[in-house]
């Protein structure tokens, strides 16, 4: 990687985007007594999120070290990448930001960022990081991001209470769950908790197609991008199975915001939500137990796979050795095993680390550790399309479009897959 060897000056003369000395003086104004001060781009803005923020500021206010946030609410990031991409084509990148796995490839490709090698090499993280991961937050061999935790997409969260009156136990098929969606919605309660964002359509999507499909299937359609996958009759049925349970959402969810949707299950105005487990951390923020005031299980269908993403901490290429200093730190602080442990409690994750005990962690947490670990060793933690690791950022928002087209209009089903194949392949050629 290009940025392990050439210096500013001669990435500018390329044409590149050159991150100069002038960042010094210009963006990172610093207090020589106070230890300086690190600028973060991030899109955590929900109660649990913040929480999770906040440990990682404590400890690098322990060493000395001085937070500016720079929250850019949305989620998925589309919004904070759109903002990151202004603030570095003006040469005025943040100390370090938030990405998900393709946009930290983008930024690498760019010669933008900081090498983490001495960090990870004293770190250990060859070996305590699963090679999923490694393959978004390392580039040409080098580590360009610190990966903060794990998140898997196919969860269901669920109002045990709701559960009980309603007399269901924890469906382990998709037959099962569509008809426990119906006895709540014939209770007159609304059976899904649905947020109606583009990200979050195709959050919900791709836990139908795994379930629909099984591994193999979800892998050569949303990540290996085969046309034929793509317009299947397998992903005509997922469209179909789709369109059935969108059925049992509320009519005010669209643009309704995740945690919006979280909360209706946590105050028994939902019977489920399927979401990713960062929904977990408003549970847990609402004081509640995982396994006696709310219910987590795999989406029926999916249980043979582990749909995940990975926040990665990217640190932009700066000629400011007192920047330069806070980065390592900062990467050292969120690849530490007391760190990565405290995060997931707040966060509603699991560690990226896969070499740390699980008795800190709650319940939903501790099984979520053993099958995410457990997938890396079988190739069944397979990239989140919804969360950027099954496909660049191209691929997604096409992904984006013909989904949130079929959840909002009446396309037909084979309709959809033809247009999702003629969209994947328009936007990856």
């Amino acid at each position: 990687m290009r940025a392990m060897t050439t210096t500013p000056s001669q990435r500018l003369a390329r044409g590149l985007l050159p991150l100069t000395l002038m960042l010094s003086t210009a963006t990172f104004a610093q207090d020589a007594t106070s230890g300086g001060e690190v600028e973060v781009l991030n899109w955590w803005t929900s109660g649990g999120e913040a929480k999770a923020l906040g440990a990682l500021k404590d400890e690098l206010a322990d060493d000395g070290i001085g937070w500016q946030n720079m929250p850019v609410a949305g989620g998925a990031g589309t919004n904070a990448m759109a903002v990151l991409r202004s603030r570095i084509t003006s040469n005025n990148p943040p100390t370090a930001a938030q990405v998900l796995g393709y946009d930290a490839q983008d930024w690498a490709d760019r010669d933008a960022l900081s090498s983490l090698d001495d960090v990870a090499e004293a770190g250990n993280w060859d070996e305590v990081f699963p090679q999923p991961i490694q393959r978004f937050a390392k580039s040409d061999g080098h580590w360009i991001a610190a990966p903060f935790e794990i998140h898997s997409t196919n969860w269901v969260w669920a109002n045990t209470s709701m559960m009980e009156a309603l007399g269901i136990e924890q469906p382990e098929t998709w037959d099962d769950f569509i008809a426990s969606l119906k006895t709540a919605q014939e209770a007159g309660h609304t059976g899904l908790a649905y947020g109606g964002q583009p990200w979050q359509d195709a959050t919900v999507f791709e836990n139908v197609v795994l379930a629909t499909g099984g591994a193999d299937f979800y892998r050569q359609a949303m990540i290996d991008l085969d046309p034929e996958a793509l317009d299947s009759d397998t992903m005509v049925e997922s469209f179909e199975n789709f369109r059935e349970l969108l059925q049992y959402k509320d009519d005010n969810s669209p643009g309704r915001d995740w945690n919006l949707a979280t909360a209706m299950v946590i105050n028994g105005d939902a019977l489920y939500q399927i979401m990713g487990d960062w929904a977990k951390g408003e549970f847990l923020n609402a004081d509640l137990t995982p396994g006696e005031d709310f219910m987590c299980f795999r989406t029926p269908g999916t249980q043979e796979a582990v749909t995940f993403n990975s926040d990665l901490m990217i640190m932009f290429d700066t000629g400011d050795e007192q920047q330069q200093s806070m980065q390592r730190t900062m990467a050292e602080i969120i690849g530490s095993p007391e760190f990565q442990i405290t995060f997931s409690q707040f966060k509603g994750s699991v560690p990226a680390r896969n070499d740390l005990p699980s008795d800190e962690l709650d319940a939903c947490a501790q099984r979520g550790y053993e099958q995410a670990k457990a997938a890396a060793d079988s190739d069944t933690l397979l990239g989140s399309m919804a969360h950027g690791y099954a496909a660049p950022a191209s691929v997604k928002n096409a992904v984006f479009d013909i989904v949130s087209s079929f959840v909002n209009g009446n396309m037909p089903s084979d309709v959809a897959a033809e247009q999702l194949a003629m969209a994947v392949q328009g936007a990856s050629s």
